[in-house]
């Protein structure tokens, strides 16, 4: 039993958990229950969420921020696309030829749902064309009108060739034409001659004929001045005919879309524009020799619309969530086709981004991947400063685009971003990014805990049902339920809130459901969960066993029974991976005269963090304003955190190290049997640490291996008895008085407790009661304090010798090294 004096520090097991029944529940199971669409405990959040998102004014995108696993994103998503039903359907968009600039795409807007249509609309059109074309130029009218022309043309040619044949016949020379010359033969007898005939000629016949032919051919030339005249009225004749051919055949294919599409102004141009250019390119693209396939191909690539995005006629405002938020991915992509080794583009390979299809909506994304990819965050920003929407490669800037691109037309851009991130990450934008601000006013705070209110239970209760219908689970009983509550507010470390991590209560009742499938039973319950918990604790607990196990091997020194001076038992928390546990260390201190001070050994081996340090550094303010008020505090002390080999951080410690330098103090042993958890301030006042459960479940541990006695127990501050929720073994223990677990305010409370007397209050004078241990502390802070003032009155001649001899004696030491 506990003396007298710790009566009052000793906690009731009531006082150690806060147990959630059955009974709490007014269902059987949770199939009773109706589901739960919300978010459990996060009000704030909500109001946050609900204002960000009905702000029109740009600027108010929204940054939520919170732990993964409280349900963040799960809610947002849901939320925002609830919300997205209600708002208008943006415009559905497609990139188009443009055919004065063809590195120019332009963008049109269809209305919502129709760009599928228009898309289908070119597509006939094409087929029409097809179609059409070269028939159109097959018809009789059409070769009637090109005859004529034809005919126009030839009777002048033929005109002209007849009078100089004329002329060459009565110089008996003839004149031969085929589809490409005009060639002059002697003639004698009426008969041409040929080249071996023609130099048996007599030399002066032979000259008249080099004569005349030569004449007949300036004659010639002067007939035919005026036949690249001709020729450009031939050509423009045909060119005009095929133009009016066109059109009378094209009016009938593009008048329907453009009565159709009277309202769209875009459009309406558009059709202009390929009307215009198929007057240009229809002949060379449709009255050639190519295959259908191939001449449709090429159609396509010059008229059909590139899809940019479509929307469900009545969908809403889009909803998009990039999980991989490359440049690519979110700004869209110019792609590239090779022939012959180089590369080439065209509007066609346009790749729209995730900004093309939330625009007009929402956009969702993870702040820590987008901001690990190269040029994005910068990139967002101007979109959503200049509030348009550009695709260009990110490698243009740099230089490193070394083949022609694209620069396809800007689209207007109205959406909301959403991005989730942790705490750490939007204070460090906010720190860093001046821009951040201005662009995401809007904070989402998602709260790691939740208050229980009355209704609290209920909908938790109702988000299990939501989660095991929505997975295919069984239904948990009222017994799993609140087991689940325990385990929430476990993770909460309080006894008046639940965990908001839902995602681990999520993954409990996963594997709760799979060890009742096995089992063969149709309800999870609350054995279940604790074989679930039983079983993650099993899977993830080999490095605390093995810690337990050196601990009763003696190879870490930890004692539970007995007493010793400068000796105590602190409690640490070690984190591997995703489980936590405690793990007692022995805090040692040593004291010995000397202006040293303390000297935090941890620190000064660049192990102890700057927390742990500060910890340690408010022992001196302590120790000065409590027990050195007549004399100067002039100590050396040294406080360790034995078999400690890596970094140690927090001030959890620095009760258990005040006690074990008082102890070191005043002689005083201190009893092994406890394990001390507690920070405090220069005033002795003992102050709340994380992490408390599993430091007493730690302890415990290794008590009950070693075999429980009755006197063990463990010393907490007492703000932290709300935080309590200990396992059900260390509850056994303590209701059979076999385990104790006491909560302290002051520093004198730990240590009487731990050297099993009143370490003594003081009176109004500030003197401490002879005989107790703050009495013994005094005494020697003030024989330690007065050795100081002697050595300093000494003569400096007697302090020589002493110094000599000392240094004579470290230089005899030092072979020995």
């Amino acid at each position: 039993m506990p003396e007298s004096f710790a009566a009052g520090l000793h906690l009731a097991p009531d006082d150690l958990t806060r147990p959630f029944a059955p009974e709490q529940f007014n269902f059987t199971t949770t199939d009773d229950l109706e589901f739960f669409r919300g978010v459990l405990g996060q009000e704030r959040a909500v109001e946050a969420l609900q204002f960000g998102v009905a702000m029109p004014r740009p600027g108010y995108n929204v940054f939520v921020m919170g732990e993964p696993g409280t349900g963040r994103f799960s809610f947002v998503k849901r939320y925002l696309k609830a919300e997205g039903k209600r708002l208008a359907t943006p415009v559905d968009r497609v990139y188009v030829n443009h055919f004065d600039e063809p590195r120019e795409p332009r963008a049109l807007e269809l209305p919502p749902g129709t760009a599928g249509t228009f898309i289908s609309d070119i597509g006939h059109l094409l087929d029409n064309l097809l179609s059409t074309f070269p028939a159109v130029f097959e018809t009789p009218t059409y070769q009637q009108k090109k005859s004529a022309i034809d005919r126009v043309f030839n009777q002048r040619y033929d005109k002209a060739l007849d009078v100089v044949e004329r002329l060459a016949l009565e110089k008996d020379v003839a004149l031969y034409r085929d589809s490409s010359n005009i060639a002059f033969t002697p003639m004698k007898d009426g008969k041409a001659l040929d080249e071996a005939e023609f130099a048996q000629l007599p030399e002066a016949e032979r000259e008249r004929f080099h004569t005349d032919i030569a004449a007949l051919e300036e004659r010639l030339n002067e007939e035919l001045t005026g036949l690249p005249q001709w020729k450009r009225e031939l050509s423009n004749q045909l060119r005009q005919l095929n133009e009016e051919t066109i059109t009378l055949a094209l009016q009938p294919l593009l008048a329907p879309l453009s009565e159709q599409y009277a309202e769209n102004a875009g459009v309406c141009a558009y059709l202009q524009a390929v009307q215009v250019n198929l007057l240009k390119t229809v002949v060379d693209q449709l009255v050639d020799e190519k295959p259908d396939g191939q001449r449709r191909e090429v159609l396509e690539e010059h008229y059909s619309p590139s899809l940019v995005v479509d929307h469900h006629a009545d969908g809403g405002a889009p909803v998009v969530f990039e999980s991989h938020p490359t440049y690519d991915n979110l700004f869209g992509r110019i792609e590239y086709s090779t022939d012959q080794g180089a590369l080439y583009t065209s509007y066609r390979q346009l790749r729209p981004g995730a900004l093309h299809r939330a625009n007009g909506g929402f956009l969702i994304l993870e702040a820590e991947k987008m901001l690990g990819e190269p040029f994005v965050w910068d990139a967002l920003k101007r979109a959503l400063q200049s509030r348009q929407l550009k695709m260009e490669s990110p490698l243009g800037d740099l230089g490193r685009i070394a083949t022609v691109t694209l620069t396809p037309q800007v689209i207007p851009l109205h959406l909301k971003v959403v991005i989730i991130g942790s705490r750490q990450l939007y204070y460090t934008l906010q720190d860093l990014d001046p821009d951040f601000q201005e662009m995401f006013r809007v904070l989402v705070d998602f709260d790691e805990d939740i208050p229980l209110a009355d209704d609290s239970l209920e909908q938790f209760a109702q988000l299990m049902k939501t989660r095991t219908s929505e997975e295919g689970m069984a239904p948990l009983s009222a017994a799993a339920v609140a087991r689940l509550a325990t385990y929430s507010a476990r993770l909460a470390e309080h006894q008046g809130r639940l965990s908001a991590r839902i995602g681990d209560l999520f993954q409990l009742v996963s594997e709760a459901d799979f060890i009742r499938n096995l089992a063969g039973d149709a309800v999870t319950d609350a054995g279940h969960i604790e074989r679930a918990l039983k079983a993650k604790a099993t899977r993830t607990g080999r490095v605390s066993a093995r810690i337990i196990d050196d601990m009763l091997a003696g190879i870490i020194l930890i004692d539970t029974a007995g007493a010793a001076v400068g000796k105590c038992n602190g409690l640490t928390v070690l984190e591997v991976g995703d489980s936590a546990f405690g793990v007692p260390a022995r805090i040692s201190a040593t004291v010995y005269p000397g202006g040293s001070g303390i000297v935090d050994i941890e620190r000064e081996v660049n192990l102890g963090q700057p927390i742990h340090s500060k910890g340690v550094m408010i022992l001196t303010g302590y120790l000065g304003s409590r027990y050195a008020q007549e004399f100067p505090l002039e100590i050396s002390a040294s406080i360790a955190l034995e078999q400690s080999y890596g970094y140690v951080d927090g001030d959890s410690a620095s009760l258990g190290e005040v006690c074990t330098l008082i102890s070191a103090l005043s002689r005083t042993p201190l009893k092994q049997c406890f394990a001390i958890t507690g920070s405090i301030n220069q005033f002795g006042e003992v102050q709340a640490v994380g992490g408390v459960n599993e430091k007493i479940e730690g302890f415990f541990r290794l008590c009950e291996a070693r075999g429980l006695t009755g006197e063990q127990g463990v010393i907490i501050p007492h703000s932290n008895v709300t935080t309590l929720m200990l396992d059900e073994r260390v509850l056994q223990a303590v209701r059979s008085g076999m385990f104790h677990v006491y909560a302290v305010r002051q520093v004198d409370e730990a240590l009487s407790l731990l050297v099993g007397e009143a370490a003594g209050s003081p009176d109004e004078q500030g003197q401490f009661p002879a005989g107790s241990v703050n009495a013994r502390v005094v005494e020697r802070l003030r024989s330690i304090a007065e050795m100081g003032m002697e050595e300093e009155e000494k003569p400096v001649e007697e302090a020589k010798p002493r110094e000599t001899k000392a240094k004579a004696k470290t230089a005899a030491k030092k072979p020995k090294e």
